[in-house]
């Protein structure tokens, strides 16, 4: 496998993409296969240690380490495993008092379950860090339900629109591309097939592999219904979907073999298409002035929109709190994000001005995924959390539910009614509490609605 060359972002491998889709398709990105991770030792040499549940393969991890060593003074050993791994050995060195873990990386949904007896009240850095520019989803997101802040957002990568400037031009009249609504975004493809003798213009990765349930879960649910789980049969619900069957009459048929959508796109096949920011980034390689990222439309109830949130934290007990807050000071830095977009594809958290070195379709993203965590009636969703083995599950649900309701036509009502009973079936089992954007109830499991 080719590993990317300084600057790593220069040229991205398939591996860099395929790594990108699979961070937000699945609860976690790819990790390493390694069978554990020590940290008993501490890192020697009076060294933090650093456990991460994040940037795992070995050529990223030692970009971090590179990261690391520019941007903090001290001595860090940069060390990685799993995510259940990194949850139990936290877990277990804090109940026996022996803490040898300084720093945790991790996913949101890593820090969640650790959240209160495991973790240190990071509040005061939160505080002293407010100047920084996050957004006020990802301080929420931070507190995992509670008025304390547990870990400070670090790192995100999240969905866009890709839209060929051609396409511009059928817009409705009045309407922002960087600010559109559902109803807008159903006008202008309807406008632009229209144009386009009847064939349509716009994709969506309906594919076996794409991401087409993220759509449903992280974007249409929380825009037409401000959840996901406790809205799932209700009448917003079924609203949204009659909206979808509307959109798909003018979306091409063939979404249905689309698992990337930066090659159709890039084809000529659409013009217009959402997906993971991975899998949009080749579509603008030959002629990126050709094109413009976007934020994803908004519904009724606001501009919902998915991201993966990665996180800093110390275990509670840690030895030497004080360094590994300066070393989350250091990773805060705006250009020190901007190093870690440059090197391991994921966006800063942080107000950062983006620098014009970077590849085109990069400073592309980089500006709509701001301009989408900061837009005002924004809802954050977060891929399911905690549902471990059981999260290829909750996807079918919604992939089964596109199936039956937009290609089969199926009764919208009947068809989330049985999907309803699916989907209990599973957070019976796991007992997990809601994740965003719906309701988080610490202790309480999720329960459909």
């Amino acid at each position: 496998m080719d590993i990317p060359r300084s600057p790593a972002f220069a040229q991205l491998s398939r591996r860099d993409l395929l790594r990108w889709g699979l961070a937000l398709g699945a609860t976690a990105p790819l990790l390493s296969a390694c069978g554990g991770v020590s940290t008993s030792g501490g890192g020697g040499d009076g060294a933090l240690t650093f456990l991460s549940t994040q940037f795992t393969p070995v050529e990223e991890a030692e970009r971090v380490r590179a990261i690391l060593k520019n941007a903090y003074p001290g001595h860090v050993s940069y060390v990685v495993g799993d995510s259940s791994q990194a949850g139990t050995q936290v877990r277990s060195q804090v109940s026996s008092g022996d803490v040898r873990i300084n720093l945790l990386g991790g996913l949101h949904g890593d820090f969640t379950p650790l959240a209160g007896d495991n973790l240190e009240d990071l509040s005061d850095l939160m505080r002293e860090l407010s100047d920084k520019g996050y957004s006020s989803n990802l301080l929420e997101l931070a507190k995992a339900g509670t008025d304390r802040t547990w870990y400070i957002p670090w790192a995100q990568a999240t969905y866009l629109l890709a839209v060929k400037k051609s396409a511009l031009e059928h817009l409705p009249s009045g309407a922002n591309v960087s600010a559109l609504t559902y109803d807008q975004y159903l006008d202008w493809a309807i406008a632009a097939r229209r144009a386009n003798a009847g064939k349509a213009q716009f994709g969506l990765p309906a594919g076996p592999k794409g991401l087409l349930h993220r759509f449903l879960q992280g974007h249409l649910y929380p825009s037409y219904t401000g959840a996901l789980v406790t809205t799932f049969r209700s009448d917003d619900a079924v609203t949204m979907w009659n909206y979808l069957k509307e959109l798909w009459a003018n979306t091409t048929p063939a979404s249905t073999n689309f698992d990337f959508m930066q090659e159709p796109l890039a084809a000529g096949q659409v013009t217009v298409a959402w997906d993971h920011a991975a899998r949009l980034v080749d579509a603008p390689r030959a002629a990126p002035d050709d094109w413009v990222m976007v934020p994803a439309p908004a519904g009724p109830k606001g501009r919902g929109y998915m991201t993966v949130l990665l996180g800093l934290g110390i275990p509670k007990g840690a030895p030497q709190v004080d360094k590994a807050k300066d070393v989350i000071r250091a990773l805060s830095q705006s250009k020190v994000q901007i190093e870690l977009l440059r090197q391991n594809a994921f966006f800063p958290t942080v107000k950062a001005e983006i620098p014009d070195d970077l590849p085109p379709a990069i400073r592309l993203e980089a500006d709509a995924v701001r301009a989408q965590q900061q837009a005002p009636n924004g809802i954050l969703s977060l891929p399911p959390v905690g549902l471990g083995k059981r999260d290829g599950e909750m996807s079918k649900i919604f992939r089964d539910a596109f199936t039956a309701i937009v290609l089969e036509g199926a009764d919208v009502r009947r068809t989330l009614d049985s999907q309803a009973k699916n989907m209990k079936t599973i957070l019976d089992e796991v007992k997990v509490p809601c994740w965003a954007p719906d309701p988080v109830e610490p202790g309480q499991p999720c329960a459909v609605g």
